[in-house]
């Protein structure tokens, strides 16, 4: 609702702003109050808009990119000017590498003084404008109503990403013309058919293709898409690779689900990618796996279906593009052709993987293998709870490792890829799903980067579970170090007890001692009323072992 100025009864343009962010149907606002930005704060007091007070604008701007990639509605942050927006940038920049809709909103100085050297003033536009869709700086309240609506506009439009309005602090208190009112959203977005002449050249080359693959990206999640694209793999015997960012696109359960691409190193799945001649490339973003990591000589005939055009690159030339609504055009495909025979060096090779893993499974080992921790981990989580990966070496074990069944049900940040994600990202997660069992997998060095908002999530009553694998080091860049020069050096540092850390910011901890004590441990803390932090020490011997036994696999002229 609208705070009446006495003085003119019109609001201010503070006021304005805040109506057309409820227009926009906007839920919280993450970030952290300062002196330029105190109009809105005021303008928020009365409103439906629930601001959400961070530690760290850094954590503010991750739960509104995590809000984004879950919702598919714009999260929005908020900061001062200055060093409070310079630190929202990593955030704002993870959404717009992971394709997640996001605002940020961010004060300034006084008009006057923008042209001089003043306190705390940065140029903020040419800050953002790298790292966004769009920036807008406001000059005249009467612009207000357009910007807020260009920015979610951009930001929620396929490709989604980020966009920041920069708000100067003498603008949010001018008065506001009555006549100024938000401005209205279309009432829903039409879908957009793919050129038939498209379809029926897509179909004909999956009909005459001998091993074609589907590699599945994150846009089948932003689209829905997700029950077309099985039905489309089962219905032509199609085997389905995924990148991490698109787990659970097509269900583990499916006999076509083969694995999760995207670690560095060449595995199962780049075995299946290799042998085919024809690669359905189904709402894949560069940005996820790049197109040189599966396609080098640039010689494999693609199909790129998506809701975009497919991006210019020299190793992802497309024979056809089928752009359009995702699930309307593989189901036109699906209807225009037929395959009858099974996929099976994919299958073969699907069965190898599957057999790789049972070795690890009941290790009994301590400090605990990452193999035997996701699959205890899965064993917790039903098929609609949600695990978030921060980033690191774990990360590359849980986007080859754990088995998905739904989309957004394992959050990989894989465009920008920003450790610190973790806990922030459970705190959106758990205040858009309460009823779920939310659980964050980071490394100490992650877990360190944002630690703050569990102060956050205490003081909103959110219970999630964060789990670390505790290597005392950065164990990813560790483990490249080891694969490119046979040593590793200033990656190792200390921690504090992350047991007694816990308790000290009114959450509970939990220390793993021995592997058959982690299931117990995962169970219980997910029965607590305020964030549990599990520390659990993991062998990253297991890197290294990796990188040799899918080696081995390569120079294997038998498979």
């Amino acid at each position: 609702m609208y705070v009446i100025n006495l003085d003119n009864n019109f609001p201010s343009a503070a006021e304005l702003m805040v109506k057309c962010l409820e227009a926009e149907g906007v839920e919280y606002i993450f970030g952290i109050p300062g002196e330029e930005n105190l109009g809105l704060m005021q303008a928020l007091k009365n409103s439906s808009i629930k601001f959400i007070t961070t530690r760290h604008e850094q954590g503010a701007a991750f739960m509104a990119d995590m809000y984004g990639r879950l919702t598919g509605r714009a999260g929005v942050c908020l900061s001062t000017l200055g060093p409070g927006a310079t630190n929202l940038v990593t955030g704002v920049a993870d959404a717009q590498g992971d394709g997640a809709p996001l605002v940020a909103i961010t004060g300034q100085v006084s008009t006057d003084k923008m042209h001089i050297t003043s306190h705390q003033l940065l140029d903020l536009s040419k800050m953002f404008e790298p790292i966004t869709k769009k920036t807008k700086l406001v000059v005249k309240p009467e612009t207000i109503g357009e910007i807020v609506r260009i920015s979610f506009k951009y930001a929620e439009s396929e490709r989604p990403g980020a966009t920041h309005i920069e708000l100067p602090v003498n603008v949010a208190k001018m008065k506001v013309p009555p006549q100024e009112l938000p401005l209205s959203k279309a009432a829903a977005n039409f879908k957009e058919y793919a050129n038939m002449l498209s379809v029926e050249i897509a179909a004909a080359e999956i009909f005459r293709a001998q091993s074609p693959v589907v590699l599945a990206g994150s846009g089948v999640a932003r689209a829905g898409a997700s029950e077309a694209l099985t039905q489309f793999a089962e219905g032509l015997k199609l085997p389905v690779i995924n990148t991490m960012m698109a787990k659970g696109v097509i269900s583990a359960h499916s006999r076509y689900a083969m694995m999760t691409i995207g670690i560095p190193q060449k595995d199962y799945a780049n075995k299946i990618l290799e042998d085919a001649d024809l690669v359905v490339a189904v709402g894949y973003d560069l940005v996820e796996f790049a197109p040189t990591s599966w396609n080098d000589m640039g010689d494999k005939r693609i199909i790129h279906i998506g809701r975009q055009p497919a991006h210019t690159n020299k190793c992802y030339q497309c024979t056809v593009e089928v752009v359009g609504d995702i699930a309307e055009s593989l189901f036109s495909i699906l209807r225009r052709t037929t395959r009858t025979a099974e996929p099976e060096y994919a299958l073969k090779i699907k069965e190898m993987f599957l057999e790789e893993q049972k070795c690890c499974e009941a290790d009994s080992a301590f400090p605990m293998k990452p193999q035997r921790i996701l699959r205890d981990v899965r064993k917790i989580l039903s098929e609609d709870d949600i695990l978030i990966s921060d980033v690191g070496a774990h990360k590359m074990w849980i986007g080859r490792l754990y088995s998905c069944y739904r989309p957004n049900t394992c959050m990989i940040s894989n465009g920008f890829a920003s450790m610190g994600i973790g806990i922030p990202g459970a705190v959106a997660a758990k205040l858009l799903y309460s009823e779920k069992r939310i659980l964050t997998v980071t490394g100490d060095g992650g877990f360190m980067m944002n630690s703050q908002e569990l102060e956050t999530a205490v003081r909103l009553g959110l219970n999630f579970v964060v789990l670390i694998f505790h290597d005392s080091a950065y164990g990813l860049i560790k483990w490249k170090q080891m694969d490119q020069y046979g040593e590793n050096h200033h990656v190792a540092f200390t921690n504090p007890d992350f047991v007694r850390l816990a308790e000290a910011m009114n959450c509970r901890g939990y220390r793993v001692s021995r592997a058959d004590d982690l299931i117990p441990i995962l169970e219980n803390a997910f029965l607590q009323k305020v964030p549990a932090i599990i520390d659990c020490a993991v062998d990253y011997g297991e890197n290294v072992k990796l990188t040799k036994h899918l080696q081995q696999i390569y120079n294997n002229p038998d498979i």
